[in-house]
């Protein structure tokens, strides 16, 4: 498995992780990963963090570490079993393809781990931009059967910075 954050206009390299995601493991990859992320990419305190809806997200442990860094950046709480809204799929989905596109395909975890790297690397910072910009249209059909007051206080609070994302990748989809 693989964990990465990434903004509209920045990409952080793959992480990989040896074992099952945890709420305890995620807890540690917040701390030590998208604290420093969000401190360099925003600095004023106004980025935004979105994460699917995966059940290591959900811990009290992650939330309440979410909550004492809401200062840094914003937590984007997104409704459970939405995929529809979420960008993650989208990257998710296009570097699988990458990684399945190649020539000898993976055999081996490490092949595999190399060729996502690989992948993850040749995307361009602009591949991002696209699935971040078309959130608003995601957003508003989503909201849209809840009526206009609701959308308009959900785009007031979301459309102001960039979106940020995890993306997980189990490495026994390939093998």
């Amino acid at each position: 498995m693989v964990w990465d954050v990434c903004s509209w206009r920045d990409m952080e390299p793959l992480i990989r992780l040896e074992t099952t995601l945890t709420g305890g493991r995620y807890l540690s990859i917040l701390s030590d990963h998208l604290h420093s992320f969000m401190s360099i990419a925003h600095s004023d305190g106004l980025g935004q963090f979105q994460q699917d809806n995966a059940t290591p997200h959900a811990p009290r442990v992650a939330a309440k570490w979410l909550q004492e860094h809401s200062s840094y950046f914003r937590h984007v709480h997104w409704p459970p079993k939405s995929p529809e809204m979420s960008i993650i799929e989208d990257i998710r989905d296009a570097l699988l393809q990458a990684v399945e596109k190649r020539s000898p395909p993976p055999r081996t975890p490490m092949d595999l781990l190399t060729a996502l790297q690989d992948s993850w690397c040749e995307f361009s910072t602009g591949y991002l931009q696209t699935p971040v910009e078309s959130m608003p249209c995601r957003f508003t059909s989503f909201l849209r059967p809840r009526g206009p007051d609701m959308i308009l206080r959900m785009c007031t609070s979301f459309f102001g910075s960039s979106v940020y994302n995890l993306s997980f990748i189990s490495i026994r989809q390939f093998l």
